[in-house]
């Protein structure tokens, strides 16, 4: 079993391609004589509402990457971007450009070129391409023919320019060879910026071509002191001075922007510096990392986690209530949840930055995982039932190793629900760097230990369990059904995913693992060795997973099961075409979510919703992450959504309202009543 959970967080394919969102175009200036440099521009056109990043793109996002190839002896310089702009979104700070632009790359012609010689410039270039709703990572192939010029040709042949370049020139900061100063004071850093008194600033921002100095989203406080211009901002935590910092100042709303160095040294305060709001993580962060945690803690109820969690508890009370053996098994079920989390959140990490449209539960996107599943949980019911005892070596057992493998085991089992409390936290997740999204997913394990970890060390606690005695063998017996309930609902997904096929191919898996489950508990009641059809178990796991996705067919798109008649499949277009006509219920849901088909149930497919939406005109839509869809991922990434599920209301004219992850009929109908104006009843 231990090798069939290492197994689940690997299973991803990569998304994809997509339309790019960014036009690109790779332009040389002009001809050249050999040895002299020239620039070439790398011209972007964003589509309307998209954007592209400056070299360092603040919170999120990343800038461009060049990998040339060019003819022998040629060189290319650092590339030059033009003043981006700042954009603000919730709590994330970015460095962007939301109109045509252009980054110029100093190109030197070889000094051995012949005269009328074309040398051809290949660039493999990746952005990433934004709305303030979604993000997509686009790539190119760009090609440009520089011309070398004959040297008795008329002397102004080879300076003739393309004309865009005057206006991507102008574009660039003026560089200042004055230097500026920085000083950084405990939270807070100060930087004297070189502008002459006469010079005018309208709304000025600075950008920080170095990461890693100033918290982005914090305010930027402005003071003019004869030639200098003093900014008072946040320093990020750990930031220390150094070395020179490259920056740029924009001037003006225009554009205008100039760029230079700052050194550190001693800088005058300035007054009237307000308080900025909390970083990432001050309360925001805490919030968040609160977030996780309680959504870890919820994840407990969770059918096929709270017989887990029951018998574990169990185990304890038949341990007589030994304290130093109640923290050991209590450390050693923690540390299996948190790094099981862990794990399965730096592979969904990796996975997305290597550009694959995943989210939280990737994994039971994937045929083959939902067959290693089942035959996991096959083998758990197995056991509540008796059919066997799973045993581990004495040495490593009393040493929590069993309860180590339990801790993987609930992760692993909890981790197809997103329960309340966990949107934000693990939206925001996948927009944090990689150290401080694991910190939310280390929040998260800790929350799903945290029952058991207080059992472990809260002594009141373990005196409120039950004495050991015969009810725990019928109790445990119990906790069959539910993980027995858990296999049926992976059968269906598996029809779901892979229709008759797949479900054929589960039943037979679950018979011959129930078959191997049989031969094991007649070896240990002989006093046998259970090692062969342990392994065998192991084996017709794998092999089901490695046949499982030849029973998909990637052109299946059956529609999703609509908890209300008349629900339109989403897409963007046909959102845009809704909300025109009148208000929209969008909700995103899986067949693998616990938490999507009861709220499906008990609060959307009701009779006095539908009435109410039907009355009131209410466009209702839904988006169906069973299987993987880098449509809805993009979609549910820019909502600051990790997974499902997610509910959005839509007045006319007005953006998306996100509703509470636990809907009842009321709040639904309420919206639906207000939308149109009429009064609430």
């Amino acid at each position: 079993m231990a090798i069939l959970m290492v197994l689940l967080g690997f299973i991803a394919l990569p998304a994809a391609a997509q339309t790019n969102h960014i036009a690109a175009q790779l332009v040389p200036e002009r001809a050249a004589n050999p040895g002299e440099t020239i620039q070439i521009a790398i011209a972007m056109k964003p589509e309307d509402g998209w954007h592209g990043y400056w070299l360092n793109p603040g919170d999120a996002g990343f800038g461009m990457g060049l990998d040339w190839q060019l003819p022998n002896g040629a060189m290319t310089g650092a590339p030059l971007y033009p003043t981006p702009e700042p954009l603000l979104i919730g709590s994330l700070m970015n460095h962007v450009y939301e109109g045509p632009y252009a980054v110029l790359v100093p190109f030197t012609v070889p000094v051995d070129a012949a005269a009328g010689d074309t040398l051809p410039v290949r660039l493999r270039a990746d952005w990433l391409a934004c709305t303030d709703r979604i993000c997509v990572p686009e790539q190119a192939e760009l090609t440009a023919v520089v011309t070398v010029a004959a040297k008795d040709a008329n002397p102004s042949a080879a300076t003739v320019s393309d004309p865009r370049f005057a206006t991507w020139r102008q574009a660039l900061p003026a560089p200042v060879l004055a230097k500026g100063r920085y000083q950084i004071d405990g939270a807070n850093i100060r930087i004297a910026v070189p502008l002459a008194a006469g010079a005018q600033e309208d709304q000025p921002h600075l950008f920080f071509a170095d990461d890693g100095i100033v918290d982005y989203a914090a305010p930027q406080n402005f003071e003019r002191q004869g030639d200098w211009l003093i900014v008072a901002t946040k320093a990020r935590e750990n930031a220390r001075a150094g070395g020179p910092l490259e920056m740029v100042l924009r001037l003006d709303t225009t554009g205008a922007g100039i760029g230079f160095t700052a050194e550190a040294g001693k800088v005058p305060a300035i007054s009237g510096v307000g308080n900025r709001p909390d970083s990432l993580f001050g309360s925001t962060g805490l919030a968040l990392i609160a977030a996780a945690f309680a959504g870890g803690l919820l994840l407990n109820i969770m059918p096929c986690v709270f017989p887990i969690l029951s018998l574990k508890a169990l185990h304890l009370a038949r341990a007589g209530g030994d304290g130093h053996t109640a923290r050991r098994e209590a450390l050693a079920y923690t540390a299996g949840v948190v790094l099981a989390v862990l794990a399965l959140g730096g592979v969904m990490l990796a996975l997305r930055a290597a550009g694959s449209g995943i989210g939280w539960a990737f994994q039971l996107q994937e045929p083959a995982t939902i067959v290693l599943l089942l035959a996991l949980v096959v083998a758990i019911t197995a056991n509540l039932a008796g059919l066997f005892e799973f045993t581990l070596p004495v040495g490593v057992e009393n040493n929590g190793g069993g309860a180590f493998m339990t801790g993987l085991l609930a992760a692993v089992a909890a981790t197809p629900c997103t329960a309340p409390f966990m949107a934000a936290a693990m939206g925001a997740a996948l927009l944090l760097p990689p150290l401080k999204a694991l910190l939310l997913f280390g929040a998260l394990g800790l929350g799903l230990a945290a029952p058991f970890l207080a059992i472990g060390f809260i002594p009141a606690l373990r005196r409120l369990l039950p004495r050991p005695g015969p009810w725990m063998e019928r109790f445990r017996r119990i906790m069959a059904i539910p993980m027995a309930l858990t296999g049926m609902a992976l059968l269906w997904l598996g029809w779901r995913l892979g229709g008759t096929a797949l479900l054929a191919g589960g039943v037979l898996l679950t018979l011959l693992v129930l078959a191997l489950c049989w031969l094991v508990r007649r070896r240990q009641r002989r006093g046998l060795s259970a090692m062969l059809p342990a392994v065998a178990a192991c084996l017709v796991a794998l092999a089901g997973a490695g046949a499982a996705s030849a029973f998909v067919d990637p052109q299946d798109n059956r529609p999703p099961e609509s908890a209300i008649p008349g629900t339109l499949p989403f897409s963007e277009d046909a959102l845009a075409q809704a909300r025109a006509k009148g208000p929209v219920f969008l909700y995103f849901t899986a067949d693998w979510c616990v938490t999507c088909k009861v709220n499906e149930q008990v609060a959307i497919a009701r009779d006095p919703v539908i009435k109410a939406f039907g009355d009131n005109g209410v466009t209702v839509m839904a988006g169906d992450w069973t299987r993987r869809d880098p449509a809805i991922t993009r979609f549910l990434s820019a909502q600051g959504a990790a997974g499902v599920p997610l509910y959005l209301w839509y007045r006319p004219g007005q953006e998306a309202e996100q509703l509470p992850q636990v809907l009842h009929s009321q709040l639904l109908i309420d919206r639906a009543v207000l939308s149109n104006g009429k009064p609430e009843r």
